[in-house]
């Protein structure tokens, strides 16, 4: 019998940050079937604790939030010097990209609202290459 010596695979952590916790709930039980570890925060304050404290290998953030938007959670993870480079991928219902946002803020892709399962999957893997979820 075979046993493996030393610091077992993790699969990457993914942060879903939503306001509306039905939206948390489906992208965290796609993901986790997907083979992801899932942290879920339901507002940008927590997310930004969430991240300082366990920086996740990528996060999920839905643009619009009461209080801090995604653009302003994106502003102050990039701000933070002490944070490693996150991918971020925004959430949002909106047709049109903000291209300029997304170059100043260091945002890594968007994804529609209704959200495409088969989109937000190659997105992630793209995004996190040598993942093994």
């Amino acid at each position: 019998m075979a046993y493996s010596v030393g610091v077992p695979e993790q699969t990457p952590k993914i942060l879903i940050v939503d306001d509306i916790s039905d939206n948390s709930f489906l992208l965290q039980t796609f993901l986790e079937t997907e083979g992801y570890q899932v942290e879920v925060a339901d507002n940008g304050l927590t997310a930004l604790e969430k991240v300082e404290a366990e920086p996740p290998a990528l996060i999920l953030l839905d643009m619009m939030m009461p209080g801090m938007n995604g653009f302003e959670v994106s502003r102050r993870i990039r701000q933070n010097k002490n944070l490693p480079p996150i991918p971020i991928l925004l959430i949002t219902g909106f047709d049109q990209p903000f291209v300029a946002e997304e170059k100043d803020l260091g945002i890594n892709g968007f994804i529609r609202k209704p959200v495409d399962f088969t989109e937000l999957i190659t997105q992630i893997r793209l995004l996190l290459p040598g993942a093994n979820a």
